[in-house]
């Protein structure tokens, strides 16, 4: 945008005679910005429009909305009266309102950093994590998953990329499907060796999800990434703590290959219920780094929870591939 920012400024401040407010340049830019155009096109639709035509004063018409024939067919002086009607309409409520009636669209204090913004729609592949659009067909916003207004903080567990429409119909009012995961934050069970890791070496944390060394570890620098809700499996968290738990995944993995140079892969793993060998009941994932010649076979990976599976053919088409 910054290509059409530029000569729309440089026009503005010529059309002033040199100088023009803030203000001036940044309607200049409205006027232009066809994604701010978008949005409140669906603003109309959506808002105005609907109730206004659940009064009976307009219709929808082709890809806009015409007056009903009795508003239509005013005089000019009575036109005249109903436009100063809904001037002081509007004045009024600005009076009442004041500065919250716009509350919702401003900057909030405490910008989200340039490297976060990066991060954030790096992370999400440059598109929208609701409807999937691409950063080259609609702009991209990066939100609060929970509101700071309801106490969302400004860490990366709780940012996300959204479109200026899926962030719009969101709204700084929305938490839906992260209130139960405030209201249980701080869920605990008793005697659940995660929920207190008291004593285990913590490695990393947001706020949803810590890391810490496996007691047990089956390689060197064997990490578990747990998160702070009391859940039983990785299929009971809530998205923003699978999130929260991803983040932690790639900040430890960074971490371990940094400290670690020999570190040449890694296995990521989860035990979802007792068949699955699950033996502590609260979720967590594993990762295990690997190095080279740890192992005499290492083909097949994680296929190798079950004997004699890992390899990925019959064994009458290993004793072929062998000879």
């Amino acid at each position: 945008m910054s290509h059409i920012y530029q000569p729309l400024m440089l026009r503005a401040l010529l059309e002033g005679g040199g100088w023009a407010s803030t203000r001036t340049i940044a309607a200049s830019f409205l006027e232009r910005d066809e994604s701010q155009i978008d949005y409140y096109s669906e603003i109309v639709k959506r808002m105005p429009g609907r109730v206004l035509s659940s009064h009976g004063l307009v219709k929808r018409e082709g890809h806009g909305f015409r007056l009903v024939p009795e508003i239509a067919h005013l005089t000019q002086e009575e036109k005249a009266q109903l436009q100063q009607l809904c001037d002081d309409a509007v004045a009024a409520y600005m009076v009442k309102r004041g500065k919250r009636l716009y509350a919702h669209r401003h900057t909030a204090p405490g910008d989200v950093s340039g490297n976060d913004r990066y991060e954030v729609l790096k992370r999400a592949g440059y598109r929208c994590e609701l409807c999937g659009v691409p950063a080259d067909e609609r702009v991209l916003h990066v939100d609060h998953i929970v509101p700071r207004r309801h106490g969302g903080g400004d860490d990366r567990a709780n940012l996300q990329a959204l479109c200026y429409l899926c962030n719009g119909n969101k709204g700084a009012r929305d938490d839906t499907d992260f209130r139960a995961v405030r209201t249980s934050a701080d869920a605990r069970e008793a005697g659940c060796p995660f929920c207190d890791h008291e004593g285990r070496e913590l490695v990393a944390e947001n706020s949803l999800a810590v890391a810490f060394r496996d007691l047990y570890p089956v390689t060197p620098l064997h990490t578990l990434v747990v998160p702070r809700r009391h859940a039983l499996t990785f299929f009971d968290l809530y998205e923003p703590e699978r999130r929260a738990m991803n983040l932690l995944l790639d900040e430890v993995r960074a971490r371990i290959e940094s400290a670690d140079p020999s570190v040449t892969g890694f296995n990521i793993g989860m035990n979802c219920g007792e068949d699955a060998g699950q033996t502590v009941n609260h979720a967590h994932i594993h990762l295990i780094p690997r190095r080279n010649g740890d192992v005499e076979q290492p083909r097949g990976g994680v296929r190798g929870i079950i004997p004699g599976k890992s390899s990925y053919y019959p064994s009458s088409q290993r004793a072929r591939s062998n000879d």
